[in-house]
């Protein structure tokens, strides 16, 4: 199905760029809710399984609040207010930091690790979904959305 009948366009788009505008909306929040179907029943939500992700990366060392805001999908997420959900679930823990006293670092627990290690089950499935394109298409599609965003 194309983006016009998707959203019941009547009327052309003004250009190939307006309607590559709309088109990648609509389906980031196409993947955007399925993929909330994935986290819903752990409770998280994308952005908290964002920064879960990121400190499974860092494990087993720890990471600044800074240094998770550096690398979030959703840069205008609130990362202290995200860690807190973490740390309120036991999925994370808070430490000192050896450099800054004024800092603290965040680790992702056991029990973080675990709910992470169900999720790339569901996730892979999830993956699996989009066997529609070819890998090399979707190499080439991420390689465009990078050409579009300026990232080399």
């Amino acid at each position: 199905m194309s983006i016009e009948k998707d959203i019941k366009q009547q009327k052309p788009f003004k250009s190939p760029y307006q309607k590559l505008v709309v088109n990648i909306l609509f389906t980031n929040n196409w993947m955007n809710s399925d993929h909330m179907n994935i986290l819903k029943p752990f409770d998280l939500t994308a952005q908290q399984y964002n920064v879960l992700r990121i400190l499974r990366g860092q494990y087993p060392n720890p990471i600044t609040v800074n240094g998770i805001i550096e690398r979030m999908l959703d840069k205008m997420s609130n990362a202290s207010r995200l860690v807190d959900k973490l740390l309120t679930k036991d999925l994370a823990s808070r430490c000192d930091n050896k450099d800054d006293r004024r800092a603290c670092d965040v680790r992702i627990t056991q029990k973080g690790l675990d709910v992470l290690k169900e999720i790339d089950v569901l996730q892979e499935n999830w993956e699996t979904s989009f066997s529609n394109l070819t890998p090399e298409e979707a190499e080439s599609l991420s390689n465009l959305l990078d050409k579009l965003r300026g990232s080399n």
